[in-house]
């Protein structure tokens, strides 16, 4: 079990109010808690009716409101952290949750994770920078798609930080591999948590300094130009558009929502 936080009030009582602190009630308290019973016989013990388990993690995550995924995505990242961290990375011995369940300490006194500074024992967060390549032109956008997508679907490119590099550095890397495109000019964005199990997505906007593409087919399947207008017919014209937009909940769709209403220049 692992503690999430306690829900915010959102029109909390002023200090003028007649009511006593005894009549406010307490608000609710958030844990996670990770087992593995059998989905369905939980569910039949659940007091509330419209309580889910979600078959496909990825996209029923997308179907939460904000404040939902939010709380989903924090359990699930840290219940995933605890499901692989039962042993020390140091020495291999067993650990135990400490702190909420924010912290796992080694039960080997002699370990030397506990002596000195050690970022061993604290949940992960694997940063991502996900970008959008702006054509030197100012008028299209670099777009591309994994075999695994749905059909028509086209998104922008994104990839793991390696250790030692910049944001910057590896908006430039990634986008070389994956489109042979050359990139000058980054700016960051914006940035979402996806628990996948413990990414945080790092959204950029970057100039295009070359326009030739050439696709690493082991990283995606095909990249191409789009220019502005046929992103803007793309969504909103639903059905009939020239690609299928990503959901409106990710950063990707927001990236390309965020270029289309702004001025060119970066």
């Amino acid at each position: 079990m692992i503690f999430l936080g306690i829900e915010k009030v959102k029109n909390p009582p002023s200090s003028s109010s007649s009511q006593t602190v005894e009549s406010v009630s307490e608000p609710p308290v958030w844990f996670a808690v990770n087992t593995d019973e059998d989905a369905a016989a939980l569910l039949k013990r659940c007091r509330e009716k419209n309580c889910l388990f979600p078959r496909s993690p990825n996209r029923d995550l997308l179907k939460l409101s904000e404040e939902e995924a939010g709380i989903v995505a924090q359990a699930r990242s840290v219940l995933a952290w605890h499901s692989r961290y039962s042993f020390c990375p140091t020495c291999g011995s067993s650990t135990r949750p400490e702190e909420g369940g924010y912290k796992r300490s080694c039960l080997n006194s002699e370990c030397r994770s506990l002596q000195g500074v050690h970022n061993t024992c604290y949940p992960r967060v694997d940063p991502v920078v996900i970008m959008l390549v702006i054509h030197p032109d100012g008028n299209q956008c670099l777009l591309g798609r994994k075999k695994v997508f749905p059909a028509g679907m086209f998104s922008c490119l994104a990839g793991f930080v390696e250790p030692g590099e910049t944001l910057e550095e590896a908006v430039r890397r990634e986008v070389e591999e994956e489109s042979g495109v050359k990139v000058g000019p980054v700016r960051y964005v914006s940035c979402q948590p996806w628990p996948m199990p413990s990414n945080l997505m790092i959204g950029c906007l970057a100039v295009a300094m070359s326009t030739d593409i050439k696709v690493d087919e082991n990283e995606i399947e095909e990249a191409r130009w789009f220019p502005r207008q046929e992103v803007i017919d793309s969504l909103f014209r639903g059905a009939r558009s020239a690609f299928v937009f990503p959901p409106r909940q990710t950063i990707a769709h927001q990236l390309i929502r965020h270029w289309i209403c702004m001025n060119s220049n970066l």
